[in-house]
């Protein structure tokens, strides 16, 4: 699969591949695409910007997606007018963003993102009112100088995202050959990569997404540096890779993406501990990880709801053992060692990925239920039943035991108790302080005692 996604590919003769100084203009009787298939709010815009005066396209993802048979999530517009200008169009609209200015035009829930077309991207003249500018490394950091339609195109990532159409000639304006690359299902930057991949590293991210989205190949030239320049991924700041990281493991890809991401040495940047984790235990890492990711992705495929929270439970999981090992090894009690190591685990992640407090907290609590779930005596069972954390635990339980980490078929245990009648229960309960191997044993010392109960901890959860 990953030898399909990292093709070679040889352009077409006669100028170079992805530049054109005119666009190929594709009239509404070469290409698939109607108006009707177009949300009807983002035509109105483009209707309204043009009658106005203005040039205004829809553009990118959209037109993309509608040529390959995919239902857009959102709709984009381009458009010659600024924010003010759009803003004054449209009392429902909204400027918005300080590095890059956009416009969200508001029709009751659904959002149409307008952008003004942006100018070309350079390197040259600092001070430069007519370029955006950049920091040593090359990434921008200003990109809100107003161009051309034909700048708006060369400045956009991929060519097959440089589609522009219009809705009311119906013609789709190519100004990178996108077409060319979408018949052939080819990933292509525009433009120099390494120079592409300075400006905006999350370009690599969105190069491997896309790929794992629509099943394309990535053109030679576009994957070739993004090994090298992989660390540039430690500058971009840990919020915006919050967002990333989530359209990049729940768009129903995450198995394949996961894959590529660690092919081309992108995960170390994003996940440092697992991908460590990675060398230290590769099979059992591996293993967790993509059945994590394949578990998720066809929850998603099925339509059913997915949870951040325990996706990156998975996904950080595996470097959580080692560091309370080690802990302990310093002569930290198991149980306090497993907290500290989480809450640290927990803290560098964020310094790469700001996971919001709402995921980190069900985050330690999924990974605090694996210490509970074997602790069954008593009224134990019972109340972990209670739990409302209990099926995220139970279920990450059956993820560890599939990676091949060994339970004593713990999973087993609480399936069968699970389905299990009130009597069939308390016999499982009995028969836990009949076992010889000490699962049970523990537990019925502290029986006698409700005060010394509490003192092992669990009132925290309770």
């Amino acid at each position: 699969m990953l030898k399909k996604l990292f093709q070679s590919f040889r352009p077409p003769t006669g100028g170079q591949h992805h530049r054109r100084t005119t666009p190929e203009v594709i009239n509404k009787s070469q290409h698939s695409l109607q108006r009707s298939q177009f949300s009807r709010h983002a035509v109105s815009i483009v209707d309204r910007l043009q009658a106005a005066g203005y040039q205004a396209y829809l553009v990118g993802g959209c037109v993309r997606d509608l040529l390959l048979g995919i239902n857009p999530k959102d709709f984009d517009v381009a458009t010659s007018a600024t924010p003010e200008q759009i803003r004054a169009e449209f009392r429902n609209a909204r400027i918005i963003g300080r590095r890059f200015k956009l416009v969200h035009v508001h029709f009751g829930r659904e959002i149409i993102e307008v952008a003004t077309f942006r100018a070309h991207h350079s390197d040259e003249g600092e001070g430069d009112s007519h370029r955006s500018s950049h920091n040593a490394s090359g990434r921008i950091l200003r990109d809100n100088v107003y161009g051309t339609l034909e700048e708006d195109a060369q400045r956009r990532d991929f060519t097959i995202n440089a589609l522009y159409y219009d809705p009311v000639s119906e013609r789709i304006l190519d100004y990178a050959n996108g077409i060319h690359d979408i018949r052939n299902r080819l990933l292509r930057l525009i433009g120099d990569p390494v120079h592409r991949y300075q400006e905006d590293p999350v370009r690599m991210l969105r190069a491997v997404r896309f790929a794992a989205k629509l099943d394309f190949g990535i053109e030679k030239h576009t994957v070739k540096p993004i090994r090298e320049l992989a660390p540039l991924l430690r500058e971009i700041p840990a919020a915006r890779l919050f967002e990333e990281s989530l359209k990049l493991f729940l768009s129903g890809q995450g198995a394949i993406v996961f894959e590529m991401l660690v092919d081309l040495e992108l995960f170390e940047p994003l996940f440092p501990g697992s991908s460590h984790a990675l060398e230290e235990r590769p099979t059992y890492t591996h293993t967790l990880i993509s059945q994590a990711l394949a578990n998720t992705d066809l929850r998603v495929k099925q339509g059913k709801p997915v949870t951040p929270a325990f996706l990156f439970a998975a996904l950080l999981w595996p470097a959580l053992p080692g560091r309370a090992l080690y802990l302990q090894s310093q002569g930290v009690p198991p149980i306090p060692a497993m907290n500290q190591a989480a809450h640290d685990l927990i803290a560098e992640q964020c310094q790469r990925i700001a996971i919001p407090k709402r995921f980190t907290l069900p985050i330690r609590e999924i990974w605090d239920m694996q210490e509970r779930l074997p602790r069954r005596s008593g009224k134990r069972a019972d109340m972990l039943l209670d739990n409302p954390r209990f099926r995220a635990g139970y279920d990450f339980l059956l993820l560890r035991e599939s990676a091949g980490e060994e339970t004593e078929e713990l999973g087993q245990w609480w399936t069968d108790y699970q389905e299990a009648n009130d009597s069939e229960r308390r016999d499982m309960i009995r028969d836990l302080g009949n076992r010889d191997d000490g699962a049970g044993a523990a537990p019925r010392k502290r029986k006698r005692s409700g005060s010394k109960r509490k003192r092992s901890g669990d009132e925290a959860f309770d």
